[in-house]
């Protein structure tokens, strides 16, 4: 098969429909963005302005989706172990990915690394927000999952980067795939981990302190109406149980992989927590446990801040960060990339093009939120991306 008999990425299955709201918002339709600089971003500058940016495209082979599986071949029964154009013709430069390299066969117990042995390949999902069989397709196509769901990549290590939930159709199911995932790479010598995005806060926010008022720059609000308003599923809420909620308030903010500091948003409010990855996260994990509903609010609305990489600034605040933290390039979920490149649905109704991971700020940052919820891609990606 030549690359123009592919498609730029795996069919979409049809797990339901898409929300219209794409952007996290706040009471009032408040949109956290930073202010616009003087003269705008400039779209059409996206692809020259903004520190050579470029996506990084690869040809997938076309993922065909039926009622019982999301495979050519695949037929897969419900896996659940814990319960239940861009503006212009300036096209960016693009290269293709390396094809995923068939995973070896794994053998339970796997053996444990020897002392001084590398570790496997790097992975990083973008934002699922619930597609559950999206997220499937996108894990098998790269060789992380076989047929049935299962852990098939040996001791390669995955991570995502948060947003489980709301907008799409199974967000507990997401969930459910990763915390099985997560013991089943253990087994086999990997590690499969996630960290906690926006969203993560909002759905326990909900959960905990419902109509509870809290105060909102925009005035009072509550987390379950902040939730609905930001796609919020019903479904979702009835099935959290309390193994959910332990797992979700222990995950950490922030991580740094191979030179590699992963994020959820695109914001420079990490720095507001602490000088260190540890730091960070005992703040935002303590906050959870102990803080009340407005400092919980707080943390929501500071993460929901987005596009402080993108810009003139853009690598300076990149820079910020990975002066605190370590490592050499931000990789990051949150903000869809058809916002960041400003590709977003044409008025014909063509969905976003996303070809794969969108490199930004002097290449310092990789942006791996495809738009799964307005019809662009989930993205699984093996870092380094270069």
């Amino acid at each position: 098969m030549t690359p123009e008999d592919r498609l730029p990425g795996p069919e979409l299955p049809e797990s339901g429909p898409r929300q219209p709201q794409d952007l996290d918002v706040l009471p009032y339709g408040s949109y956290y963005e930073p202010p616009e600089p003087p003269g705008g971003y400039g779209y059409d500058a996206t692809y020259s302005g903004y520190g050579g940016a470029r996506f990084l495209e690869q040809h997938w082979p076309t993922v065909s989706q039926t009622a019982s599986g999301y495979g050519p071949e695949a037929v897969r029964e419900p896996v659940h172990e814990y319960g239940h154009e861009a503006a212009g013709s300036d096209d960016p430069p693009t290269m293709e990915l390396a094809q995923p390299v068939p995973p070896e066969e794994v053998h339970y117990p796997y053996p444990q690394p020897e002392p001084g042995e590398a570790p496997g390949p790097l992975y990083v999902v973008g934002d699922v927000h619930g597609y559950l069989d999206e997220l499937l397709a996108a894990l098998h196509q790269q060789g992380l999952i076989d047929a049935e769901g299962h852990w098939s990549a040996g001791r390669s290590r995955l991570w995502f980067l948060g947003d489980f939930t709301d907008r799409g159709p199974d967000g507990i199911g997401v969930i459910d795939l990763v915390m099985q995932l997560a013991a089943e790479a253990a087994a086999a010598g990997g590690y499969c981990r996630a960290l906690m995005g926006n969203h993560e806060l909002l759905f326990l926010g909900a959960a905990r302190y419902g109509d509870e008022p809290v105060q909102s720059t925009a005035g009072t609000a509550s987390f379950l109406a902040a939730w609905r308003l930001n796609g919020g599923q019903q479904s979702d809420l009835e099935r959290l149980e309390s193994h959910h909620v332990s797992w979700l308030s222990r995950l950490p903010a922030i991580a740094l992989e191979d030179g590699h500091l992963l994020l959820h948003s695109d914001t420079t409010a990490y720095l507001e927590y602490g000088a260190s990855l540890d730091d960070v996260n005992e703040a935002v994990h303590r906050l959870l446990a102990d803080e009340g509903a407005d400092e919980w609010w707080d943390a929501f609305r500071r993460f929901t801040k987005r596009f402080a990489f993108r810009g003139p600034a853009g690598a300076q605040a990149v820079h910020e960060l990975l002066g605190a933290y370590g490592g050499h390039r931000v990789v990051h979920g949150h903000s869809p990339i058809p916002y960041l490149t400003g590709s977003t649905h044409a008025e014909d109704g063509v969905p976003p093009h996303v070809p794969g991971p969108y490199i930004y700020a002097d290449e310092l940052a990789v942006a791996m939120d495809g738009g799964v919820t307005m019809e662009g891609r989930l993205l699984v990606a093996r870092l380094p991306l270069d």
